[in-house]
């Protein structure tokens, strides 16, 4: 790798892990302020994030696509805008790009029924941050529940992993006049790609619980994800 593209995969992975680091502390959904928005504006008949369990897959699995494609355009939007300055608008076009994705998966956990109200909860929705972005935990789950070391280290490798595909996409912003598309369009699909991946570690886990619970067949486990 030349020695410009090492500078930007390092000043890419900087400064994701400290805008991931920064969403962790500071960007949280309201649980109680997105039940009365699925009640509301995607008519979900639920009381709590119990009940969940108790509504058909079609309609969780409809409600978590309108939740990607609307982050999805919220993207776009963004990284047109901050597209505009090239390379120079990176680090605040990731700052608020973090800030989007990890309140899309907020959402997720929460349409299928995981709050994060407790430490291991937390930890349980960067699990799924880190599948989100293709990262393979491994022996790090052995630490579970030493959260205060783990989460760095998932937000972590989940910059290393992140900066190694943004490398190529991104350095296309270094182009002036078409940044700003080029922004949007990248933006866009991060997120689908985010979304798509957070949603099937999301809607696997809601059916391996409602197995458990002795209300679906495994094979239906196996269907339905988003693609």
């Amino acid at each position: 790798m030349s020695a410009p593209k090492t500078w930007l995969r390092g000043h890419i992975e900087k400064s994701l892990s400290s805008a991931l680091t920064r969403a962790y502390k500071t960007v949280r959904v309201d649980p109680e302020r997105f039940l009365l928005e699925l009640r509301a504006a995607h008519g979900l008949p639920v009381n709590s994030f119990q009940g969940m369990y108790s509504l058909d897959m079609s309609i969780l699995d409809e409600t978590a696509g309108k939740i990607i494609h609307s982050g999805m355009k919220v993207a776009a939007a963004e990284g047109a805008g901050f597209g505009i300055g090239g390379l120079i608008t990176i680090v605040p076009d990731f700052s608020i790009l973090a800030g989007i994705t990890m309140r899309m998966i907020q959402k997720l956990s929460l349409i299928y029924g995981y709050e994060y109200n407790t430490e291991e909860e937390m930890t349980e929705l960067w699990i799924a941050a880190a599948s989100a972005a293709g990262v393979d935990l491994g022996r790090d789950l052995l630490e579970k529940n030493l959260v205060n070391r783990l989460i760095p280290g998932i937000i972590q490798k989940i910059a290393a992993k992140a900066s190694a595909e943004f490398v190529e996409k991104w350095s296309g912003r270094m182009i002036p006049v078409a940044s700003s598309l080029i922004g949007a369009v990248l933006n866009y699909y991060f997120v689908r790609g985010w979304g798509s991946r957070a949603h099937a570690h999301f809607r696997q886990k809601h059916m391996e619980a409602r197995k458990r619970m002795g209300q679906v067949p495994l094979d239906v486990a196996r269907s339905g994800v988003l693609k």
